[in-house]
């Protein structure tokens, strides 16, 4: 660690203003050592007793000063690197904490105002007062929510930020035209307030009084489920008026109007959301939703599945895939034991799970052979990257400006 760094946390003039208290005290206690003693004659040339006392104080206190103060210090440092990336709570917190330090100290300390010399009894009471403000910062900082609930529930916490489930949702007319969000609010992932903006209401209507007729149905879609989510217990949906005229694109609109009204962003659009989430608003992307839930794989896809056992009926074989799922090949039962490239026929789900059946990607081609040693599985279409994956786009991004 730099000196840089520590100076940065630590005042630099601490271990020397705890060495001068630690002087003083061992000066004074000299001066009185040679004063107990009484000799008042030269005994080092122009030194007397006293003098020699308060010398020889001053240098042990010097020595010692700087030993303990730098310990201090690397404690405090110790401290402080514990309680990096502080919150204005923890700041708080602390200073109650070094305040409670100070009064503690002061009263423990008292005591040593008994010694009638002040340049005894001054740096030892204000060296355990330091000592004591130190310990009560840090334990304050540390025992931040402790130290706050002693005046009240919530006194001084800044608010949590709320997760984009519990904020209100302004909700993209992709949304409205997929009509998969109606299933997701009576599965139960969906409820609370939903902000349905004028633009996208003109948008929707734009769509269902256009002369095409994919157009005029997606619109008259759209309408239909925002209609429908109306009807729905837990749904409160809210129409609110275009309240950023000055801006002509209804995504920007909808992105200025998450970040004044704190609310999340409901979208099916990839690309919205990405723009969306960099603008710093919470987003809920059902098409982000709908690729996790999709299955491992799909009718179609090919996979390599190591058989394992044969199945019930005649000629099949069982294998299983990385994820658990239970994969039944037909006429496959020969090649028990070996890794068998399969093309998935049917997906099946069941309340123990989902059931795969599928069939060797080789039949009719002659016998398919077992994957080759350190060929690499292929991937299900299913797994691919997204832009390899040929998805057709449930709504087509385009937008009129408001």
């Amino acid at each position: 660690m730099s000196g840089t760094a520590r100076s940065a946390r630590v005042p630099p003039g601490m271990v020397e203003f705890l060495r001068l208290l630690v002087v003083i005290f061992l000066a004074g206690i000299g001066y009185e050592v040679a004063q107990a003693i009484g000799s008042g004659r030269e005994l080092l040339g122009p030194f007397n007793g006293v003098a020699i006392g308060v010398i020889v104080g001053s240098g042990l206190g010097y020595v010692l000063g700087g030993v303990l103060g730098r310990s201090t210090v690397s404690a405090a440092d110790r401290a402080q690197l514990a309680l990096r990336e502080t919150s204005a709570e923890s700041l708080v917190a602390g200073a109650i904490g070094l305040v409670i330090g100070v009064l503690v100290g002061a009263g423990a300390a008292w005591p040593v105002f008994l010694i009638p010399q002040p340049f005894l009894s001054v740096p030892l009471f204000a060296f355990i007062v330091v000592i004591f403000a130190f310990v009560g910062y840090a334990v304050g900082s540390s025992k931040r929510d402790g130290m706050l609930a002693m005046f009240g529930a919530q006194a001084g916490r800044a608010p949590r930020r709320l997760s984009a489930a519990a904020l209100p949702r302004v909700v993209d007319s992709s949304v409205a035209i997929d009509g998969r969000v109606i299933d997701v609010v009576r599965a139960g992932f969906l409820h609370g307030t939903m902000l349905i903006t004028t633009p996208v209401l003109g948008e929707l209507q734009g769509l269902a009084d256009a002369g095409d007729d994919l157009r005029r149905a997606r619109g008259r879609r759209g309408l239909e489920v925002l209609e429908t989510l109306r009807r729905e217990p837990g749904i409160d949906v809210v129409v609110i008026d275009d309240e950023v005229p000055g801006v002509a694109e209804v995504d920007a609109k909808l992105v200025r109007l998450c970040l004044d009204a704190q609310a999340a962003l409901l979208t099916l659009d990839t690309n919205l959301a990405r723009a969306a989430a960099l603008a710093g608003v919470q987003v809920l992307n059902l098409h982000a939703l709908a690729l996790a839930l999709r299955p491992a794989v799909t009718a179609g896809d090919e996979v390599y599945v190591l058989l394992v056992k044969p199945g019930k009926e005649p000629g099949q074989a069982v294998g299983y895939l990385d994820d658990g799922t239970m994969v039944v090949a037909e006429r496959a039962r020969a090649h028990l034991g070996a890794e068998l490239r399969i093309r998935v026929t049917s997906v099946l789900t069941t309340a123990n799970g989902r059931l795969v059946f599928a069939r060797p990607a080789a039949e009719g081609f002659g016998v398919p052979p077992p994957r080759p040693p350190g060929v690499a599985p292929s991937m299900p279409a299913s797994n691919r990257p997204i832009s390899q994956r040929a998805t057709p786009a449930d709504v087509p991004h385009r937008r009129r400006s408001g």
